[in-house]
């Protein structure tokens, strides 16, 4: 009979390791009971799947809505959406960075619904001490409630990108130097909500919410937060920083934004006159050059 050995304390601690490792790996793409605080809705925000899935729903008494635990100042955010399916007219599902106070910064996803058959609008703005009027919208090239698909923000001291399973749609650049505000001294936490604004989501305001749909739902899952994470006055930032802080779109790049910006933008605040009778924001004109 072979003789039996007993696992070595070595090995054990291997073990261990392994699966501390796996742990963290998992934890580092975000479970929603760790990362997010459900803050309004009356049990209509729901965490699932162990934490991995969470839906939002909204009826004709309420929405709902939750938001990070942690506060960010720079990063890269990615979450995975699948939006309200269906009439979605005069709902709004907003994903967004934002801070606190009368001078606030934000950074917006906004997906304004639709009726059947039409296409989801894509609302996306800046705000910068209270200011935004910065929008821009897009056409997806997909149905966004058919499946999950990736939306993200890379905020670093450059720029603001917004991204669509990886594809760049917008850039806004810190042109501070030419007098053009950009949030970077205040920390923002992510939010989302589900609510009801037909008085202006749909067709500005002509088509309304058909409750009779209702309950609408969104659903959420792998969220990551590559990101320097404010905490007792100080930031700190993960140690994959340099791959983000300083990040840029290169030429592919580029040229995937052009390509949608040419097909799928169905609104430019830099392209409206009539919006800005005494010219264009600066922003708009620079922007292209630098």
């Amino acid at each position: 009979m072979a003789a039996f050995h007993s696992p070595s304390t070595a090995s054990i601690g291997m073990v261990l390791l392994l699966l501390i490792g796996f742990s963290m790996a998992a934890f580092a793409y975000g479970n929603f009971y760790h990362k997010f605080d459900v803050v309004w809705g009356d049990g209509r925000a729901v965490i699932q799947e162990g934490g991995d899935l969470l839906t939002l729903s909204l009826d004709k008494t309420s929405g709902s809505g939750f938001q990070s635990k942690d506060e960010y100042l720079y990063g890269k955010i990615d979450m995975q959406l699948k939006l309200v399916p269906g009439n979605s007219a005069g709902t709004v599902t907003a994903y967004y960075l934002s801070s606190k106070g009368e001078a606030w910064d934000e950074i917006d996803f906004e997906f304004l619904g639709n009726l059947s058959g039409q296409p989801y609008i894509l609302h996306t703005n800046v705000f910068c001490q209270g200011k935004g009027n910065r929008e821009q919208q897009f056409y997806l090239w997909f149905d966004p409630t058919a499946d999950f698909h990736t939306y993200s923000i890379l905020w670093n001291p450059e720029r603001i990108v917004f991204s669509v399973d990886g594809i760049p749609i917008r850039e806004f650049k810190n042109l501070e130097f030419l007098g053009v505000p950009f949030p970077k001294n205040q920390k923002m936490r992510l939010y989302s909500t589900l609510w009801n604004a037909d008085d202006w989501a749909t067709r500005g305001g002509l088509v309304k919410t058909d409750w009779s749909q209702a309950p609408f739902k969104a659903s959420y899952r792998n969220f990551n937060a590559d990101a320097c994470v404010w905490s007792s006055g100080s930031s700190y930032c993960s140690s994959n920083k340099n791959a983000w802080f300083w990040e840029e779109l290169n030429f592919a790049k580029k040229g995937q934004m052009k390509w949608v910006q040419n097909n799928y933008m169905v609104y430019n605040y830099c392209e409206d006159t009539k919006r800005f009778p005494q010219g264009l924001p600066t922003e708009c004109t620079f922007a292209d050059i630098l």
